[in-house]
């Protein structure tokens, strides 16, 4: 409910979809201001809210709670890396079900010609027991055929670096952004605050008809002239906006509310003056009329009363308020006329030097309404003037002084831009300075360099280049500026959104762009949820942005979206990595299986063995290789690419190349092991038979080999130390040596329950250093050139199918499905019926000990947690100003169509705040976040 309220306009903000505010406005005043509710936003006035509920007890975010209604289409598009582990689960599952159902009828028909052709004998209950053993084997190797854990990996993954990311400043909203990253190709950055530290300081002005380089001071001035420099600009600001002295002199000031207020406030205390002393004798009460800034206008003024009249302060872009200025102050404060050749001079002289050096230039004018003028750029009125007629008002205005304020580029970014342009990620900046100043920070961050042969564009060249005559967007016309641009300056937000769609949707390159844009108005909202990936500031940010975004940045730097981007690389390295280790187990255990089957009517490996060798291969596995943390490496290799091979030549190579060196000593070990260890043969045992040192040898062995082609497994771009960095996870070597304890107490103590028998000093020897020789043969499998091996030994090339389904999700919407997804029903179906089907083995399990007169159960719990996170609350001056990037919608409607031709979404430009505390957040399918509520929100525009 309003506190407090002056000329406030809200708008209500529409569920699906971002509408012009002219529809939804209300138009308030002190009296007539209505309770607030949440997802209203004030867009413009003055105005002091308390909430008194928020979230479960606000009636709109209880209903919320339900969920909505389904779209017509409500699938989103599926991540390239989802689609192409879906579609290789499926295919690794036809083959596993295909083995399977082979090896038990193979064990099916070699015991019926054993028992009832070669040696005919009656039949008897008890060769259901054969039966049973066989039914058994098939299923255990359907169940380690079958990547059950690959979900787990992604998952683990996804919530291990969402997790760690956090750490580095980026609060990941929706999973699949990270992810996506990875394949960032472009990287669309705001100015303000991202690319600079958004500490606004005045170091040069233009008063007097003297071009200051340092400060001057407040006696070196005409009075006349310094009094009303000191009034316009104490009053002329957000009153929240203010400068804090650290009282021990130690640190900088600290600025509170919109940067380039603050700046001008300290400017103000340079000239030896107190702002909040004015603010004092003329208080927010009695402030006649305020314009505020939107990006219409680009400026702000203030109407207050004074003797025998009004007086107007404004404040704005210069070049937007020096044209309509008709007078200034020249030296020792004469008043001279200003005419548009004076106008022209100034800007050549002054403001582009001004902007060259990077400064942001702000130009600050008066006028006075007089009921009888003195001076000639008083205008003399009868009554008062019509406040509405805003033209009007904010012209022929006299200039008082130009500002040049200087935006430091963050020292971090030049290095981390280039590690983008490195690591083949292209960055553009998008902001609303002038093109000077714009291509000057751009210069200074390495985003150009001299005699690059790019494109610094403003808003308006932009648009001229890709519209037609009838001014509708043309994709042919922005394929040929988008690949050189760099640069876009004076831009509005539907700039920003018809680039990001423009790049998305362009077939110039054969991969699609993978776009990540940067926001933090209102206005962004949008493009945030256009790009690929959407970054939301989470100092500066509306909360808008923050909702349209898929991540948030906590401190507002660029250098964390380098990050993000080395955490994206490092999930599909990490899947990778798992898939380099899993296939090669499930490759060696299926083949081992069939070929025990066919030639000894048995597996060498037993049930409850594999089951084992299956939990190390996916639920450990996935803890111990989707957990590796990113390293700088990442940023040498270029972006991965939509249709990069899921598992390329080199993992190919190491694949079969282990899985040769692990079926020849199994083999070896099979037929000739009980020769070898001088040991009774397994081979031909009966069903009710005692466990055997020689398949334990063969089981034990291929443990170790498997423990040992981990460490291998680490690397998958071919590099020979797969010691670097081992220690640095704890995680890994943690689950390397307790799966090791575990491997040396079933082998020991496993006895009838794990079908093993105790082993020997030199046997255990033995099967380490048959273990250890993976390490060596890993090495000799890297010698061999991967150039050499043919393209078509990779798998997952080219871009996936978007409507391919993913492990564990409910497939499809009902009634909107096209005809190609419906054909995937039964794919969807058969795999979820493989994954049930693996949670039902711990019956098998123990129906196969009852079979062997033991009764054994144990239950394998995987876990994994995501803890979700807060933001902080917002600062209490959210006021979009001059320093906001990206702010100025031209004036040509046609500027508003996208390059679909379709009206462009126009927001309003003040990023207004919520007027409930508590951010209400868009249903869209996707994991959210909730702003924590503030009990007093103070919004000020």
């Amino acid at each position: 409910m309003p506190l407090e309220a002056k000329k406030v306009r809200k708008k209500k903000k529409e569920p699906t979809a971002w509408h012009n505010d002219a529809k939804n406005t209300l138009e308030c005043s002190p009296l007539t201001v209505p309770v607030s509710v949440s997802d209203e936003e004030v867009v413009s006035g003055n105005s002091h809210l308390l909430n008194d509920s928020s979230g479960k007890a606000n009636n709109k975010d209880a209903v919320e709670i339900v969920p909505a209604k389904q779209e017509s289409n409500p699938r989103k598009e599926q991540s390239v890396l989802q689609a192409k582990l879906t579609k290789l689960a499926i295919q690794i599952g036809y083959a596993g079900s295909t083995i399977a159902v082979l090896t038990v009828i193979i064990l099916g028909i070699r015991f019926a010609v054993k028992f009832f052709v070669i040696d005919p004998r009656p039949w008897s209950p008890f060769y259901m027991n054969y039966l049973v053993k066989f039914i058994i084997i098939g299923v255990t190797v359907l169940v380690v055929a079958v990547p059950e854990g690959l979900p787990l990996a992604v998952t683990l993954a996804l919530a291990y670096s969402v997790k760690k990311m956090m750490k580095d400043n980026n609060l990941v909203r929706h999973l699949d952004a990270c992810e996506t990253m990875g394949n960032a190709t472009a990287i669309c950055s705001d100015k303000t605050g991202t690319l600079t530290t958004n500490r606004m300081t005045v170091v040069q002005c233009f008063l007097c008809g003297t071009h200051h380089l340092d400060m001057p001071k407040y006696q070196n001035l005409p009075s006349n002239v310094a009094d009303l420099l000191v009034t316009g600009i104490s009053i002329n600001s957000a009153y929240t906006s203010r400068v804090i002295e650290d009282p021990l002199k130690v640190e900088l000031p600290k600025q509170v509310g919109n940067k380039t207020e603050c700046a001008l406030l300290s400017f103000v205390k340079d000239l030896g003056k107190d702002y909040q002393a004015v603010r004092d004798d003329i208080p927010e009460e009695r402030l006649h009329k305020v314009y505020t800034f939107n990006s219409v206008r680009k400026s702000m003024s203030t109407v207050i009363p004074i003797e025998g009249g009004f007086r107007v302060f404004t404040k704005g872009a210069s070049e937007i308020v020096l044209k309509k200025c008709t007078f200034i102050f020249g030296r020792d404060g004469h008043l001279d006329k200003f005419n548009r050749e004076d106008q022209d001079r100034l800007v050549k002289t002054v403001i582009e030097p001004m902007a060259s050096d990077g400064l942001r230039t702000i130009a600050i004018a008066y006028k006075d309404y007089m009921y009888a003028p003195e001076t000639p750029n008083q205008i003399q009125i009868t009554s008062e003037p019509d406040w509405e007629d805003e033209d009007s008002i904010i012209s022929a205005l006299t200039c008082l002084c130009i500002v040049g304020i200087e935006d430091p580029v963050r020292p971090e970014v030049p290095d981390a831009i280039k590690k983008c342009q490195k690591s083949g990620i292209t960055v553009r900046m998008v902001t609303g300075d002038n093109v000077n100043t714009a291509r000057s920070i751009a210069m200074k961050c390495g985003i150009i360099r001299p005699g690059d042969d790019f494109l610094v564009l403003d808003g308006k060249e932009f648009n001229r280049r890709i519209r037609d005559s009838t001014g509708e967007f043309q994709q042919h016309l922005f394929d040929k500026v988008w690949p050189r641009l760099r640069v876009l300056a004076r831009s509005s937000p539907q700039d920003k959104y018809t680039l990001v769609k423009g790049i998305i949707d362009s077939k110039l390159n054969p991969n699609r762009e993978v776009v990540a844009v940067t926001g933090d108005g209102t206005n962004d909202g949008p493009a945030l949820k256009k790009a690929d990936v959407g970054f939301a500031m989470g100092i500066a940010g509306t909360d808008v942005a923050k909702e349209a975004s898929d991540i948030i940045l906590t401190d507002d730097n660029f250098t964390s979206i380098v990050k993000a981007v080395m955490w994206g690389r490092n999930v599909y390295d990490s899947i990778a990595k798992f898939l380099q280790f899993q296939l090669t187990v499930n490759v060696v255990a299926v083949i081992v299986a069939f070929v025990g089957a066919c030639a000894i009517e048995d597996s060498p490996l037993k049930a409850v063995q594999m089951l084992w060798v299956n939990l190390i291969m996916d639920t450990l596995a996935s803890l111990a290789l989707a957990t590796e943390m990113p390293t700088p490496d990442l940023l040498l290799r270029k972006p991965y690419g939509r249709s990069k091979p899921l598992i390329s030549r080199t993992m190919m190579k190491n694949i079969l190349g282990h899985a040769i060196y692990q079926l020849t000593v199994i083999f070896t070990l099979l037929f000739a092991g009980d020769r070898i260890f001088d040991i009774d043969s397994g081979l031909n045992s009966g069903l009710r038979a005692k466990p055997s040192e020689h398949f334990t040898i063969i089981f034990n062995t291929f443990v170790m080999m498997t423990l040992f082609n981990e460490m291998n497994a680490r690397k998958i771009h071919g590099e020979r130390n797969i010691f670097e960095g081992l220690f640095t996870n704890p995680i890994f070597y943690s689950i390397l040596l307790i799966t090791t304890a575990a491997q040396v107490v079933i082998i020991q103590w496993g006895g009838y329950a794990f079908s093993t028998a105790t082993l020997t000093l030199d046997q255990w020897l033995w099967c380490i250093f048959l273990g250890c020789g993976t390490l060596v043969w890993g090495q000799l499998i890297t010698t061999l050139p991967t150039q050499r091996i043919p393209h078509t030994f990779t798998w997952g090339s080219g871009t996936p199918e978007d409507d391919a389904p993913s492990l564990g999700q409910e497939g499809g919407s009902s009634g909107s499905l096209s005809q190609d997804v419906k054909s995937r029903t039964g794919q969807i179906l058969w795999i979820r019926g493989l994954t049930r089907l693996q949670t039902q083995l711990r019956v098998v399990r123990a129906f196969k000990s009852t079979l062997e007169d033991m009764e054994e159960r144990r239950s394998v719990h995987s876990l994994h947690s995501l803890r979700s996170s807060r933001s902080h609350p917002k600062q209490l001056s959210d006021i979009s100003y001059i320093d906001e990037d990206v702010k100025t919608p031209s004036p040509n409607d046609k500027r508003n169509h996208t390059p679909d031709g379709e009206t462009a979404p126009l927001m309003v430009t003040s990023p207004g705040s919520t007027s409930s505390g508590s951010s209400s957040l868009t249903n869209n399918n996707r994991y959210h976040l909730l702003l924590e509520p503030t009990k007093i929100h103070e919004t000020s525009i």
